[in-house]
C-alpha cells in the first residue's frame, strides 16, 4: 500500500474546521492529545461545534467516547448535560423507530415474500456500538419488484402515502406537518419513512435476497444482509454521498469502524473483492471513500482492501480527496458543490454521472414537498406547511446561487491544479516512487502480489 502522508490541506483548514478534525481524531486517537483542543473552545465556539455535531450525525457517539474514555471534567457541563438529553430522546426515538420497524416486519413475514432490512439496525454493533447512538432518519428494506404492490398495500394500510420515486427505490411517509428544525432530530415524533428498494428480476443470478441471513433482533428474526454484502453496500452508499452536495460525517465514522472491525479477516476482505469485480464503479468508489476516510482519520485499512482500491486510483481522483477531502468531511449542512470536480474525473475513468454538472449548476424543477398534508389539516397548519415550503425553496435557490459561485472560482484552481499534476506525471524523476500515483500504486500492488 502507498504510503500515506500527512495531509497538507489540513494546515489551512479554518479554526472551525479544525475542531471538527479534532473530534474525528477522538475516535481514533486513544490519547488525550486532541482533546487539548477542546480546553480553549468558546461559548461560541462550542455552540458552533453543537450545530455540526447535530447535522454531522456524531453528536451521540461523541458523547459515547466522551463517557468510554471518562472524560466529562474535560468538557463544560452545560454542554456534556445537553448531549446526555439528546442521547435520552434519541433512546426513546430510537425504541420508536425499532418498534415501527417490528411491526412492518411481521406484516411482511404474514405476506410472505422475501425482504431485508438494509443500512440502519443492520450496522448494529459492528459499525455502531447500539443503536440509539446513530440518528437514523428512515427505515430502508430490500424486496422483490414483484413484491412491490403488496408491501406498498401494507404500507399504507399503516398510514404511509407515497412521496417519491427514484429509480429502483420507492419514499413513503405518513402525514405530518413538522418543523423542519434540528430541535426535533432526537425526538420521537407522530412521522416515519420508510424507503423500498425493490430488486429487478434481471438481478436474480445475484440475488440479496437469496442470500440474507437471519438475526434475532427486538423479539422476530430479522433477514440482513451477508457479513461482505453488507459492507459493500454501506462502502458504496458513502461513495454516493461523497458524490452529492452533502455527505454526514457519521457514515465515515460507521465505515471507519466496520473496517477496523475486520481489519484481521483476509477471507473477509477477498469476499468483498468477488463482489466488487461485479460492478465497474466499485473500486473506484471505495477507494474514494478508503482513501477519504484514512486522510481525516487514520490510516486503518488492510493492505488485502487497499491494493485493489486505493492503490490503483486515478491520480486526479487522488487529487481531488488530498485536495478537498477535508472540506467534504467536515462542511457544513446543506454541503456545496465542489462535487463536480470530482464528477468530472469520474467520468473521465468511466463512472457517468447520474445528472450532468448543468442540471446541478442550473435546475429547472422546483423541490419536492418537505411534507404531506393530513387529511384533516386545518387552515392553520396548511399555512404553516406552505410556509415551511416557501422557506425550503428559497433556502435552495439560495444555496444553488451562493454555491454555485464559488464551484465557477474554484473550478479556475483546480484546472491549474491538474496542469500541474500533468507536468509533473509527463516528466517524472527517476525511481519509482516519482511514477505518476495511479502507475506507482499499481506497482506496489502487483509486486506484493
Amino acid at each position: 500500500m502507498i504510503a500515506l502522508t500527512a495531509n497538507p490541506a489540513f494546515e489551512s483548514l479554518s479554526h472551525e474546521a479544525q475542531i471538527r478534525a479534532a473530534v474525528l481524531k477522538c475516535f481514533c486517537d486513544s490519547s488525550l492529545e486532541p482533546w487539548s483542543r477542546f480546553d480553549r473552545l468558546s461559548s461560541n465556539d462550542w455552540q458552533r461545534l453543537l450545530h455540526w455535531l447535530d447535522v454531522s450525525g456524531l453528536a451521540l457517539s461523541f458523547l459515547d467516547r466522551i463517557l468510554e474514555l471518562q472524560l466529562r471534567h474535560r468538557l463544560p457541563p452545560a454542554i456534556v448535560a445537553r448531549l446526555e438529553q439528546n442521547l435520552r430522546d434519541n433512546t426513546e426515538r430510537t425504541l420508536d423507530m425499532i418498534a415501527e420497524s417490528t411491526a412492518i416486519q411481521i406484516e411482511f413475514q404474514r405476506a410472505s415474500f422475501s425482504y431485508a432490512v438494509l443500512k440502519g439496525f443492520s450496522f448494529c454493533p459492528i459499525a455502531v456500538p447500539r443503536p440509539e447512538l446513530r440518528s437514523q432518519l428512515d427505515l430502508d428494506f430490500l424486496i422483490a419488484e414483484k413484491d412491490a404492490p403488496e408491501a406498498r398495500r401494507i404500507l399504507e394500510s399503516r398510514g404511509y402515502q407515497l412521496h417519491a420515486v427514484s429509480g429502483r427505490s420507492w419514499e413513503f411517509k405518513t402525514p405530518y406537518t413538522h418543523k423542519g428544525t434540528l430541535a426535533d432530530l432526537y425526538k420521537a415524533l407522530p412521522f416515519h419513512c420508510v424507503e423500498l428498494h425493490l430488486e429487478t428480476g434481471s438481478e436474480a443470478r445475484n440475488s440479496l435476497l437469496e442470500r440474507v441471513e437471519r438475526r434475532d433482533f427486538n423479539g422476530i428474526t430479522t433477514p440482513v444482509l451477508p457479513a461482505a454484502d453488507l459492507f459493500f453496500g454501506q462502502g458504496m452508499h458513502l461513495f454516493k454521498h461523497v458524490c452529492s452536495e452533502f455527505s454526514r460525517t457519521a457514515h465515515l465514522l460507521e465505515f471507519w469502524r466496520h473496517v477496523v472491525a475486520r481489519r484481521d479477516d483476509p477471507a473477509f476482505w477477498q469476499k468483498v473483492k468477488t463482489i466488487a469485480e461485479a460492478s465497474p464503479r466499485a473500486a473506484l468508489g471505495l477507494g474514494v471513500v478508503t482513501l477519504l476516510t484514512t486522510r481525516t482519520m487514520s490510516d486503518f485499512a488492510p493492505d488485502a482492501f487497499t491494493c485493489w482500491t486505493v492503490d490503483r486510483m486515478p491520480a486526479a481522483v487522488r487529487l481531488w480527496v488530498e485536495l478537498y477531502g477535508y472540506r467534504s468531511v467536515l462542511g457544513d449542512f446543506p454541503g456545496s458543490k465542489i462535487y463536480l470536480l470530482l464528477q468530472r474525473e469520474l467520468e473521465i475513468a468511466g463512472i457517468g454521472p447520474k445528472r450532468s454538472a448543468r442540471e446541478v449548476l442550473l435546475p429547472l424543477k422546483l423541490p419536492p414537498p418537505i411534507a404531506i398534508a393530513p387529511e384533516d389539516e386545518s387552515l392553520l397548519e396548511r399555512f404553516r406547511r406552505y410556509r415551511g415550503q416557501f422557506k425550503f425553496v428559497f433556502f435552495r435557490l439560495s444555496f444553488h446561487s451562493v454555491e454555485g459561485l464559488r464551484y465557477l472560482r474554484e473550478r479556475m484552481r483546480w484546472r491549474r491544479k491538474l496542469s500541474e499534476l500533468q507536468r509533473q506525471s509527463a516528466h517524472p524523476h527517476r525511481g519509482a516512487s516519482s511514477l505518476p500515483l495511479e502507475l506507482a500504486g499499481t506497482a506496489r500492488c502487483e509486486t506484493k502480489e
